[in-house]
């Protein structure tokens, strides 16, 4: 679409009321964006899609008050106001450095763990304040989800008639899937796990400012793309990061996202709605003449459609022995991003209802809640590995019967055990435990020397499974 008078008049530095010296115009295929000094202004189009409607000013100020309070959520630092130019209105937001977003940072080759644990933890606290959908509405049903997968194979079939049958194998494993976790997608709703989201969480719509990875530009305009299950929310940045070439990286994103959500079930749907990414991103690559591209995505999709079969490791050792460094490791290296760890010092806390990172005073480390956080560990491996993940279980595991009923665990599951046995010298271990910091181990020098005390030594049938 050729710049309207308005976008041209725009281009002069002496439209603004503050310092421009030059103002550069960036478009997409339904907004422009000028960038003027310190702030960048957004105008919607004046289009009309099969998936939005700017077509009336009216309705593009209602959008523009749409996207100034659903991206103030969590960038509000972001998105400042709206503004008029000649009546048309625009969001005016504050500028950043393009190369500071994530898509560029990750092919840089600048992103980091630590950035995407601040992004897990971030986006969990998001979630569990936005707005759950309300129970008669239609997001997030089953009928829904369905409907709109189904519909997005139709218009991608007809785009790409030499990946047809590609297609046709993609299409009966997500019917086939559907109807697996058809029940799964209800319950979730059911709990609110179906709220109104980001929509569009890829990495490039992600901005490190100030050291933080920041979410911006959402989903204003159209409700159904917004109002989500959260587990979709994630499977996009989680496809993102794999497309990236970054699978280990996409492993520990999910896995920071479960420390501060507790949201296990989300891993039911994930690959499920992960190829639904996939695909739309198929089509849209094809709606753009790039067919190349779009097969790429349709062959990612039959990726995530055929992980690797699942195995079940626990860890041994002290507190201090290495076992949270080791396991931490196998994920980041995890070239399937199909690994979950489930550490005790987390969700024994989630038991009593503390965050990772709380104190507790050592109040729940008693007999009993010891007894109850290896029920909940077996229990959450368990799901997961039903649900076609690894699972690594990081606990001290210093009783001979405690591993033994993860080996059971395995055993019943059909699974392949192993046991990741970590130690260092003595001195080693008192000097990790007094330099710790920030970790949601609670263990001190008098722990350690208990456990040193109590600890089991690997059996001679054990050993065969050791790593």
């Amino acid at each position: 679409m050729t710049a309207p008078f308005l976008i041209e008049s725009l281009l002069d530095p002496r439209r603004y009321p503050h310092p421009v010296d030059r103002v550069e115009l960036l478009e997409t295929h339904i907004s422009w964006v000028l960038l003027a000094g310190e702030f960048a202004y957004k105008i919607k189009k004046p289009v009309r899609l099969p998936f939005l409607d700017y077509s009336t000013r009216d309705k593009r100020r209602a959008c523009c008050d749409a996207e100034l309070r659903l991206n103030r959520r969590y960038a509000r630092d972001l998105y400042l106001d709206l503004v008029d130019f000649d009546g048309e209105p625009a969001v005016r937001m504050r500028r950043f450095d393009e190369a500071a977003r994530l898509d560029h940072v990750c092919r840089r080759g600048e992103l980091t763990p630590g950035q995407l644990s601040g992004l897990a933890r971030t986006l969990s606290a998001f979630h569990q304040a936005a707005a759950v959908a309300p129970p008669a509405s239609r997001f997030g049903t089953a009928r829904t989800v369905e409907a709109y997968v189904q519909a997005n194979f139709d218009e991608t079939a007809a785009l790409l008639e030499h990946e047809r049958p590609r297609l046709a194998r993609l299409r009966a494993w997500s019917q086939q899937e559907f109807e697996r976790r058809r029940g799964l997608i209800e319950r979730r709703r059911m709990e609110g796990r179906v709220r109104e989201c980001h929509g569009d969480l890829h990495l490039g719509n992600l901005v490190l400012l100030d050291g933080q990875v920041t979410p911006f530009d959402c989903i204003e305009f159209n409700e159904d793309f917004r109002w989500i299950d959260v587990a979709s929310e994630l499977a996009f940045t989680w496809l993102d990061l794999i497309e990236h070439g970054k699978p280990g990286y996409a492993c520990w994103l999910l896995n920071e996202w479960l420390v501060w959500s507790g949201d296990f079930s989300a891993l039911g749907v994930l690959r499920y709605y992960a190829v639904y990414r996939a695909m739309v991103r198929a089509k849209v690559a094809a709606l753009r003449g790039a067919a190349a591209e779009a097969g790429d995505y349709l062959a990612l999709g039959e990726t995530l459609a055929a992980p690797p079969a699942p195995r079940l490791c626990i860890t041994f050792g002290v507190s201090g022995s290495g076992k949270t460094t080791v396991s931490r490791a196998q994920l980041l290296a995890d070239v399937h991003a199909s690994t979950i760890r489930i550490r005790s010092d987390v969700e024994r806390k989630r038991l009593f209802e503390l965050e990772a990172d709380a104190r507790s005073g050592g109040t729940i480390y008693t007999a009993e809640a010891s007894a109850r956080t290896y029920g909940r560990l077996a229990t959450l491996a368990q799901g997961a590995l039903a649900d076609g993940w690894s699972v690594i279980v990081d606990a001290t595991f210093l009783r001979r019967s405690e591993r033994a009923a993860f080996r059971a665990l395995a055993q019943a599951t059909g699974v392949p055990f192993a046991i990741l046995a970590c130690d260092a010298p003595p001195a080693e271990l008192r000097r990790r435990i007094l330099a710790r910091a920030g970790d949601a181990s609670e263990a001190d020098a008098a722990v350690l020397e208990h456990q040193l005390a109590e600890r089991e030594a690997l059996g001679a049938d054990e050993l065969t499974a050791s790593l």
